[in-house]
């Protein structure tokens, strides 16, 4: 109530709410630039050691002949230690010895790429696993920048983090490619990957704060789709600037655009009422409602958000007047045996999830073919996902399409496992069907998670689930460093775990058009299968707290969001 009352009274989502909106999600765009970038960044061409006779060759290409004389089978970090003569190389003279010499130099095929941070600073052989770690640390910026942003917006206003977070990003984004080496490189990475955070947060926060309860699903959904719009033009500015360097400068500047928005976004209304600064947030909405030319005057707005106040502070209490004890945290979930078994299982959920996603995502360059292509059709095939999502997630049941989903995920991606080499294709097509499926996934879990846990830790919960998802998303670039022990496996394991949370996901209960759950103890009873009361194991009757009482009445959850926690 409230202010949900009254965007109704200022024209629902009017005129100015579809511009704002419009707007803010716009800076979606740049936020996937730089959490796809790595993909070219960092890409990994094929490479051979520079022979002692070539003197600072960039050719590629040997003859068969040649290359059998210069190198082991299969090996491409050391050559044979022989005197490379003219009579070697033309075949007069036999090998003298077998024994090898790691490289020093080292020459790479520009067939692909013209270059990127791992030729410009040899991050191959023994050091190939510092390709995979910026990444990863990327990553960690990615989970850090949720916790700090996070609050920071909280305690200061949506704006000024939104505009503090673009700034950072834009100088960030420009050192990491401008970087001497590969140190300030990575940590240049990790602050854009922590600015990323805070744009997509911040901006996710009042794009879901501008709308009506009826229109957050949409709203989410939408927001997401402008990040798979950024994903594929990011394929774009590889096809045009070949230059890793370059490339990353191309990535960052069209931050610079979203600068403006300081004089035109507007500080949420309800970060505002929050705050108790109602007058400002009455100034902001009879902004939008000029806009909109709908006359409404500033008392009944004030009646509005005064009701819509007194109907949160009699809730809340009536939780203080319950509140006998220690308030309830995310530990309470894993202190009943349903309740933990949940828990742990929508855990595994967001785990996968994200591995799996951006696993996907940043194993483009893996599958063959036109690199390009792959990487472009990657982020195409999310916006089917989506759609998919709002046709039927509040329309079919949310366990059905998450085990649907995530068993489809799995089994296309185990295929591309036993499909032959040859048919490059087929592969392609069923890492894509994996790709499309993880994507339907991930906006599923969301929802599905945050009606399985109780209202009354479902805040620190959803929390603790996001973190979980953004470890395995720190994962992910040494699970695509796999390839280089066996091209496939990266996709085996990702199948692999796609299908078994999958039919894991089985074991929670449905919870489309059920009542909210709202103590530890509706957590604990919903979805347990025994009569009368709630045990902990047979015959043992469960202690609760005074206050994991259950609530009198309950809400629905048509309309429920999870305030903030995104895959991106």
């Amino acid at each position: 109530m409230g202010y949900d009352e009254a965007i109704v009274h200022l024209g629902d989502f009017g005129r100015y709410q579809k511009i704002i909106y419009f707007l803010i999600c716009l800076t979606s765009i740049p936020v996937a630039f730089h959490k796809l970038a790595g993909v070219f960044l960092l890409a990994k061409p094929d490479f051979r050691c520079e022979l002692p006779f070539e003197n600072g060759s960039t050719h590629y290409e040997l003859s068969s002949n040649l290359w059998n004389l210069s190198f082991p089978p299969g090996e491409k970090c050391a050559y044979y230690d022989v005197s490379y003569s003219e009579e070697y190389l033309n075949g007069s003279i036999p090998r003298s010895s077998n024994e090898t010499k790691s490289c020093d130099r080292y020459v790479y095929d520009q067939g692909t790429y013209l270059n990127s941070a791992v030729t410009e600073w040899n991050l191959v052989c023994g050091r190939d696993f510092m390709a995979a770690t910026s990444d990863s640390l990327f990553m960690l910026g990615v989970l850090l920048g949720s916790i700090v942003f996070g609050q920071l917006s909280d305690k200061y206003g949506r704006k000024p983090i939104l505009f503090a977070s673009l700034v950072i990003q834009v100088l960030f984004g420009v050192l990491a490619g401008v970087a001497p080496e590969y140190f300030t490189y990575t940590f240049a990475r990790l602050m854009v990957g922590a600015t990323t955070s805070g744009v997509f947060l911040v901006a996710y926060v009042v794009a879901m704060e501008m709308v009506g309860p009826d229109k957050r699903l949409y709203a989410g959904i939408f927001v997401m789709m402008f990040f798979s719009v950024g994903f594929m033009l990011t394929a774009g500015f590889a096809y045009f600037v070949h230059d890793w360097r370059w490339l990353q400068i191309a990535l960052t500047l069209p931050g610079v655009i979203f600068m403006c928005y300081y004089w035109i976004i507007p500080e949420s209304a309800r970060w505002l009422l929050s705050k108790g600064r109602k007058d400002c947030a009455i100034a902001n909405m009879q902004k939008a409602a000029r806009f909109n030319k709908v006359v409404i005057s500033d008392e009944v707005l004030s009646d509005l958000l005064d009701e819509g106040e007194s109907t949160e502070e009699k809730a809340k209490q009536k939780l203080e007047d319950q509140d006998q004890g220690p308030p309830p945290s995310v530990w309470d979930l894993f202190c009943y045996p349903n309740l933990r078994r949940k828990t742990l299982l929508i855990f595994l959920d967001w785990l996968v999830t994200s591995g799996v996603y951006y696993g996907l995502s940043w194993n483009t360059n893996n599958l063959g073919g036109n690199v390009l292509l792959n990487f472009l059709i990657s982020g195409m095939v999310e916006i089917p996902a989506y759609i998919f999502l709002l046709l039927t997630l509040n329309r079919w049941g949310r366990r059905s399409i998450l085990c649907g989903c995530l068993v489809m995920a799995g089994l296309s991606l185990l295929a591309t496992v036993i499909i032959p080499e040859r048919m490059h294709t087929l592969v392609v097509v069923c890492a894509m069907m994996g790709k499309l499926a993880i994507t339907a996934s991930y906006g599923t879990v969301y929802i599905f998670s945050a009606e399985q846990f109780p209202t009354v830790v479902r805040n620190v919960a959803l929390g603790a689930a996001s973190m979980v998802a953004r470890i395995s998303g720190m994962m992910a670039p040494f699970l695509n460093f796999l390839a280089t022990i066996w091209k496939p496996l990266p996709l085996l394991i990702c199948g692999s775990l796609a299908l078994a949370a999958g039919l894991l996901s089985l074991l929670l209960p449905e919870t489309h058009n059920k009542p909210m759950l709202e103590t530890i103890a509706d957590g604990e009873r919903f979805g347990k299968k025994t009569k009368g009361d709630v045990y902990l194991e047979a015959g043992q009757e469960l202690q609760l707290k005074p206050e994991m009482q259950p609530l009198k009445g309950s809400s629905e959850t048509n309309g429920l969001q999870t305030n903030g926690h995104h895959k991106y």
